[in-house]
């Protein structure tokens, strides 16, 4: 018989009891559960920082909208004569997480320009350059963009995560959101433009494999229909311009390998129907490159490294040119007016500045007319005109300058642009357009450093000068001759006694310059048999050094350049690169080189109104006295080409000195 004693002990090795009489077990349970529930929490908290903080578009996203009307524009362009700037806006390069990708395009439509960067979409008014809409995302970069009927979409990849990625479209007038989707890639996105294909309000995609294209409704942002390419096939991917659509047609190249069947291995150009995902039809090219593809008004242009092709909308080879390097490194710009097809391209045998322009009848693929041209960077046709840009003026000047070309001949007026252009700079390739009586123009710069920018700007017919138009309307008399520049004592002071100048005339378009704008001084040899002077040398006698040098604050009796073992300056040219009429055009113009160069310094112990230190061994000043842009540059010694530059300096000072020779 069990005392109670030990049935309580019984119960107590049972269910072990708390102070506050509560079972032990059931405080496990609470334990777990409450641990349970933590860690839901912090999950949950996770997700939903992850969702609305982390992810959220309030702070991601700065989106403006507007409201206000904007005014279509006429296709027409500005008439021949000098370009003056309307208005200009500076777009810095952005270069993202993923390499290459930083591209920065244009576009003009609806009386608005579009510019697409990394950074986001910015949209202005055509006509005054005034910001209308913008969207820009913090965390992503802008890899892709297109627009069809009144919509335009960008597309965003989050830094570092390529799997992010979201399509938003935009009312392409206001900058009102469309709507989102996530997870979509668009087809063969351009590397330097940013630009995929789209038209009749359908967007191209493709999955991870490229492999497939889709089509997406720029209306809603649903899938319409699906197509697979072709067996073997597949997009490129990362091509400098591997597509190209319009409203009715879209291009793509295909890598195709062998298994593609009979067509074998090799580049392929497919053309779709945006709006059905029907193949309009497929041509094979010449290598395995990804060609470059452009889209004109009713013709398909193709280079692949191997030739030049152009299609019309049928897929009929209406042209074909040959050669490695017929387009460079870039594709051959081009243009169709009515009929015709303009084309400009490279001889096999051509420089770099030199190229081939050819007029190319559509229907019948007849070549009307063809004539030698500069390496024309864009070309852009409105109104029945052509306006090509061509980097250089002249090899001895320095601003670009449009050419206006006839299509039905080839004739050409030109003008020059203010501002300089080194096509060869990375970033934003040279683009053109014409609308509204304005003509646009994109450039790339090297400023501000290192990112570099584009620059676009819109032109319009200036006022026309005294002088010729090739000019920018200055007198051919108001240009210096750049070997009286330096007198007897500024080239004693360098050394440069019983020197030969090598001088250089230059013509801009059809005006032939009476002086020469650029000159380059040597010491004369003294060595028996020496060789008599080259046509155009001009020798000059040992002069006397002047007992006080040039008169104050004449820079070429500085002290510091007495007393040297050899101050001998070598490689010593003065170059006379523009002369604007007014000093504020010619301050845009020097602006405008330092802009485009690697390394500039601004100077100002030169004496000249600006000046700039170019490069990075101190041989290139870069001055602007007045409306005179001069360059000096010398090899050696180090510091001559300033010293020699504060010479120049003075007597552009001093102009009644400027016209005599020394």
């Amino acid at each position: 018989m069990s005392t109670v004693g030990e049935e309580a002990g019984a119960v107590v090795v049972g269910s072990r009891q708390r102070p506050d009489g509560r079972p032990e077990s059931v405080g496990r349970v609470r334990v777990a559960l409450g641990l349970v529930s933590a860690v839901v929490a912090v999950v949950l908290c996770v997700v939903l920082v992850d969702k609305y903080v982390l992810r959220a578009e309030w702070w991601q996203v700065r989106h403006t909208v507007t409201g206000t009307p904007v005014t279509p524009q006429s296709e027409v362009g500005p008439p021949p004569g000098p370009l003056t700037v309307s208005w200009e806006r500076t777009t810095r390069t952005h270069h993202g997480s993923v390499a290459g990708y930083d591209g920065i395009a244009h576009e003009v439509a609806q009386g608005q320009v579009v510019t697409a960067s990394g950074n986001g979409v910015e949209v202005r008014d055509a006509r005054t350059g005034d910001g209308r809409w913008s969207y820009r995302r913090s965390g992503w970069t802008l890899l892709g963009w297109t627009s069809t009927g009144s919509r335009l979409v960008a597309y965003f990849e989050r830094d570092g995560d390529r799997a992010d990625r979201v399509l938003v479209a935009f009312d392409a007038l206001s900058g009102g959101l469309l709507w989102r989707r996530e997870g979509e890639r668009p087809a063969a996105v351009s590397r330097t433009t940013l630009r995929w294909p789209a038209g009749s309000e359908v967007l191209l995609t493709t999955d991870d494999a490229r492999r497939t294209l889709f089509g997406v409704s720029a209306v809603t942002g649903n899938r319409v229909w699906r197509m697979a390419l072709p067996r073997g096939c597949r997009l490129f991917e990362g091509g400098a311009h591997p597509s190209d659509g319009r409203e009715r047609l879209a291009a793509l190249g295909l890598h195709c390998t062998a298994a593609a069947g009979k067509d074998g291995a090799g580049s392929r150009l497919l053309a779709v129907d945006p709006a059905k995902g029907a193949v309009r039809w497929d041509r094979r090219l010449g290598s395995r490159e990804s060609p470059e593809v452009s889209m004109l008004d009713g013709v398909t242009l193709a280079s692949d490294g191997t030739a030049l092709r152009a299609y019309d909308d049928k897929g009929r080879q209406v042209g074909v040119w040959k050669g490695d390097g017929v387009c460079g490194d870039l594709m051959c710009p081009g243009v169709r007016v009515g009929d015709r097809l303009l084309v400009v391209y490279h001889l096999e045998d051509s420089g770099p500045d030199e190229a081939r322009m050819e007029a190319v009848d559509v229907p019948s693929g007849d070549v009307r007319w063809g004539r030698d041209v500069p390496a024309y960077a864009a070309l852009a046709q409105a109104g029945g005109r052509v306006f090509a840009l061509r980097p250089r003026l002249s090899a001895d000047l320095l601003p670009a300058a449009v050419d206006i070309v006839d299509p039905g001949g080839g004739g050409a007026t030109t003008a020059p642009v203010p501002f300089s252009l080194d096509p060869d700079l990375p970033g934003a390739r040279p683009w053109l357009a014409a609308a509204g009586g304005l003509l646009y123009v994109a450039v790339p710069q090297a400023a501000p450093r290192p990112d570099g920018a584009a620059r676009l700007m819109a032109l319009r017919g200036g006022l026309t000068g005294p002088g010729p138009a090739e000019l920018g309307g200055v007198p051919v008399a108001d240009w210096p001759d750049a070997c009286a520049l330096l007198k007897k004592p500024d080239l004693a002071a360098a050394r440069l006694t019983g020197h030969t100048t090598r001088p250089r005339p230059t013509s801009a378009g059809t005006v032939r310059l009476p002086h020469p704008v650029s000159c380059s001084y040597e010491p004369r040899r003294k060595a028996k048999g020496e060789d008599p002077p080259e046509p155009g040398e001009r020798t000059s006698p040992e002069p006397e050094p002047s007992a006080t040098g040039s008169a104050a604050p004449d820079p070429s009796a500085s002290p510091e350049e007495t007393g040297r073992p050899d101050t001998t300056v070598r490689g010593l040219t003065v170059s006379v690169r523009w002369v604007g009429d007014t000093d504020r055009a010619a301050s845009r113009m020097l602006d405008a080189l330092q802009a485009t160069q690697a390394q500039a310094r601004r100077r100002r112990d030169i004496g000249a109104d600006e000046a700039y230190e170019i490069g990075p061994a101190a041989g290139m000043i870069a001055l602007r006295v007045g409306r005179y842009v001069v360059v000096v540059e010398a090899s050696r010694p180090p510091g001559a080409a300033a010293r020699v530059a504060r010479s120049v300096a003075y007597r552009l000072h001093h102009p009644s000195f400027t016209r005599h020779s020394s």
